[in-house]
C-alpha cells in the first residue's frame, strides 16, 4: 500500500453564499483519503496560499469573469507547493510549483486539468512567498494593469490605492523604476511610512488621519496621469476629481465596495472621463497568462539586483482561514496575505 492512501486531506468548502462579510458559518471544514495521481496527473502538498480581494466575489452567484465556486466546492485560491507524487514528465518529485491548489492541505491535478490550473515549477531561491506575491497573481495583475492599461511615461503622476497591499506594492515599486513620480494611498502611518521609506514612493496620504483630496492637491500640484484603483468608492471619487488630460485610470478591484449589502456605488465623479478626455479600463490577470515568463523574469530581476522589494504578511494554519480572509477588508495585513498551510 502506498504511504500516499494513509493520508488525510483537510480541506475548506463553500457552504453558503455570504451577505455582507463572510462569517465562519459560511465555510465547512471537510477531510477525505489523499488519492494517487493518475496518468500524467501529479499530487501536491500545499505550503501557502494566497488570500486575495477577488475571492469575496468568486464567492457570489452571477456572472463574472470567472465562474462562482459552487456551494459544497473546496474554496477556490492560488498557491505555492510540493510535488511528492508524478506520472507527468514535465513535474518531478520535489518540484516547488504554483498552481491553482484551492484551500486544502493536498491538491490532486489530473493531466486534463494542469494547464487549467496554470501550474508551472518556480525556484524556490526566490523565496516561496514572493511567488504568491512580486512574482504571483498580485505581481502579474500590477504589471500588466500598470504597463499595458496605464501605459507610464517617464514624469507621469501615479496614484496608487491599497498601495501597501500585494498590487500596489508592485505597481508603485515599477512606476517608480519607470521613470514617474509615485503617490501611494494608504491606511495608517505604519503603512504610510513603510511605502515611503522602503519602496521608495515619493509621498502617501493616510485615508483614515486626513481628507485624501486635501492630500491629493499637496501631492499631486500638477494632477494625476494614472491612477491605479484597488478600492473604489469615496477614493476613486476623489482622484477623479484631479486627473489631468489624457489620464488613464486602471480599474483592478474595489475592496470598499465587495462586501456592500447594498448595490455597488459607481463614480459619482466620472463626467471628469469627458472633460478631460480620459480613459477608464478594467484589468483582469488571466487575460495575459501567455506574458506571464516575460514579467516574472523581468521582475525577478529586480527583485536579484535590489531594485524591487516583496513583502508578505503570514498567517499559519488552514483552520484560521475564515478569520484570515477578513483581515483583507478590515485593513489588517500588512503586504500580501499569505496562510502557510504546512511547513516545507
Amino acid at each position: 500500500m502506498s504511504t500516499l492512501t494513509t493520508l488525510t486531506n483537510h480541506q475548506v468548502r463553500l457552504a453558503s453564499r455570504p451577505v455582507g462579510l463572510p462569517t465562519r458559518d459560511n465555510w465547512s471544514f471537510t477531510t477525505e483519503p489523499v488519492a494517487e495521481p493518475g496518468p500524467g496527473g501529479v499530487l501536491v502538498k500545499t505550503l501557502y496560499l494566497s488570500l486575495d480581494p477577488a475571492m469575496r466575489g468568486w464567492m457570489n452567484e452571477g456572472k463574472s469573469y470567472i465562474p462562482p465556486v459552487e456551494i459544497g466546492a473546496v474554496m477556490r485560491a492560488g498557491g505555492v507547493g510540493k510535488v511528492i507524487a508524478s506520472n507527468n514528465p514535465a513535474f518531478a518529485v520535489g518540484d516547488y510549483v504554483n498552481a491553482g491548489l484551492d484551500v486544502q492541505e493536498y491538491c490532486l491535478i489530473p493531466e486534463a486539468q494542469i494547464k487549467r490550473s496554470g501550474m508551472f515549477k518556480i525556484d524556490p531561491r526566490m523565496g516561496l512567498t514572493s511567488w504568491l506575491n512580486v512574482l504571483g497573481m498580485p505581481g502579474m495583475t500590477g504589471y500588466f494593469g500598470l504597463m499595458d492599461v496605464g501605459q507610464p511615461k517617464p514624469g507621469d503622476t501615479v496614484v496608487v490605492s491599497g498601495a501597501a497591499g500585494a498590487v500596489g506594492q508592485t505597481v508603485g515599486q515599477i512606476a517608480k523604476l519607470k521613470g514617474c513620480r509615485v503617490v501611494g494611498i494608504a491606511g495608517g502611518k505604519a503603512k504610510c511610512d513603510w511605502v515611503v521609506k522602503e519602496l521608495g514612493f515619493d509621498a502617501c496620504i493616510d485615508y483614515k488621519a486626513g481628507d485624501v483630496k486635501a492630500g491629493l492637491k499637496e501631492h499631486c500640484p500638477k494632477g494625476v496621469d494614472i491612477y491605479f484603483d484597488n478600492v473604489g468608492g469615496d477614493i476613486l471619487d476623489a482622484v477623479l476629481t484631479r486627473i489631468t488630460r489624457g489620464a488613464r485610470i486602471i480599474i483592478c478591484g474595489a475592496i470598499s465596495q465587495y462586501n456592500n449589502t447594498t448595490p455597488v456605488k459607481g463614480p459619482a465623479n466620472y463626467l471628469s472621463l469627458l472633460v478631460n478626455r480620459a480613459r477608464m479600463e478594467g484589468i483582469v490577470v488571466f487575460d495575459y497568462a501567455d506574458c506571464y515568463p516575460l514579467a516574472i523574469a523581468e521582475m525577478a530581476g529586480y527583485l536579484k539586483e535590489g531594485k524591487m522589494k516583496s513583502k508578505e504578511d503570514v498567517v499559519d494554519g488552514l483552520e484560521n482561514f475564515p478569520e484570515t480572509l477578513l483581515k483583507l477588508f478590515n485593513g489588517e495585513n500588512f503586504g500580501k496575505l499569505v496562510l502557510q498551510v504546512a511547513k516545507e
